[in-house]
């Protein structure tokens, strides 16, 4: 299965790199992950080696620009990605989802599969 796996940078999409590649090596999933931070891509992309060389899955590294929810959409659809994976989702006080701009987008527009790791 090929994965696009959205990465901003914070703790919560870092925890999602790391439960996907867990997956991708139970499963032999091949991966591609999309930085998608302009302001801090250097530092995200250092944690994404540094955790890559951990794990025993191969893993292309790519930054994206313009809108990350759009992009994404657009790269997955466009390269026949299986699945678009993304950190996301917060609990309210009432116990619902709270999904944020970048999640809220994909998940409403996009034509393939969308794991939200939380």
């Amino acid at each position: 299965m090929r994965v696009l796996l959205g990465i901003d940078g914070a703790d919560d999409s870092l925890e999602a790199l790391r439960r996907t590649l867990e997956r991708a090596a139970e499963a032999g999933d091949e991966l591609t992950v999309a930085i998608t931070d302009d302001e801090t891509v250097a530092e995200i992309e250092d944690e994404v080696e540094t955790t890559l060389e951990a794990s025993d899955v191969d893993a292309e590294i790519r930054h994206v620009t313009g809108d990350p929810g759009s992009t994404l959409v657009d790269v997955a659809e466009s390269e026949g990605y299986d699945r678009i994976v993304l950190s996301g989702g917060t609990t309210s006080p009432m116990g619902k989802i709270q999904l944020g701009a970048t999640a809220e987008f994909v998940l409403l527009n996009s034509h393939v599969s969308v794991t939200l790791v939380r």
